[in-house]
């Protein structure tokens, strides 16, 4: 079995976090996902829309999500990828390069993000909604 490990907050649900998660788990049998929690995102000086526990529901709910585990530092990959017994780690191509230094435990892929749609820009485009 080849297992698939990947990061993100995935808050506000969209279709570019659907089509993340489906190319991940194409890219092997199990995939983990591992959640920021709301702690971590506070020390990032990010916020959520959604707590944790409902991030990792919706994540659950999601038939190419095999694993969901709370990310809670930066250092926690090169754990996660022994203890999860990781095939490939893969990440959005906006991080290319930065997790160079796992390839001597596992693969690394970074995929293309889906361009037009992003968490950021719909809390842009809702900002400047009318109520």
């Amino acid at each position: 079995m080849r297992r698939v490990i990947t990061y993100g907050t995935f808050d506000l649900l969209h279709y570019g976090h659907i089509r993340l998660l489906q190319r991940c788990k194409a890219q092997g049998d199990y995939l983990v996902v591992a959640l920021s929690t709301d702690e971590f995102n506070a020390g990032k000086g990010k916020k959520s829309y959604f707590n944790y526990e409902d991030r990792r529901n919706m994540l659950e709910a999601i038939r190419y999500v095999d694993l969901v585990i709370p990310e809670e530092n930066w250092e926690q990959k090169a754990t996660d990828v022994e203890k999860y017994h990781i095939d490939a780690f893969v990440m959005g191509d906006d991080w290319t390069g930065e997790f160079d230094f796992l390839k001597d435990q596992c693969e690394v892929i970074y995929l293309p993000r889906t361009p037009e749609i992003s968490t950021t820009q719909i809390k842009n485009d809702l900002g400047s909604v009318p109520a």
